[in-house]
């Protein structure tokens, strides 16, 4: 099984993957009068960082299509119910710095961005 699925399609298995639950607050959550902090969670939701490392501009560009579209469906390891899940993300800015070693063996130092639940 691939650590990663996207739309249905397997993912290379990303060099680091971190996995992290935001909480989403109320919009009058924050501090009142008495001092005291007024968390009001109203939802939580997952962010995968994931990065890639040393890998060929053809493997490059396979990971830049997945990850592409607006949304996108994700199988992956979720470490808050111990098991695969599938779920919907959107992605943020992609990053991937280029190292030209010798003329025919160019790749991408790094890929990296993270995944935001929808």
């Amino acid at each position: 099984m691939a650590m990663i699925t996207v739309d249905g399609v397997e993912i290379p298995c990303p060099s680091t993957f971190s996995w992290g639950l935001q909480d989403i607050s109320a919009s009058e959550s924050g501090r009142t009068e008495d001092t005291v902090m007024h968390k009001n969670r109203v939802g939580q939701k997952r962010k995968l960082s994931l990065g890639w490392t040393g890998k060929d501009w053809q493997t490059t560009s396979q990971i830049m299509q997945a990850f592409n579209p607006e949304y996108i469906t994700v199988k992956y390891p979720d470490m808050l119910s111990g098991q695969y899940e599938t779920r919907k993300f959107y992605v943020g800015d992609r990053t991937a710095p280029v190292k030209w070693w010798w003329v025919g063996n160019q790749r991408t130092e790094t890929v990296t961005f993270d995944i935001i639940e929808v």
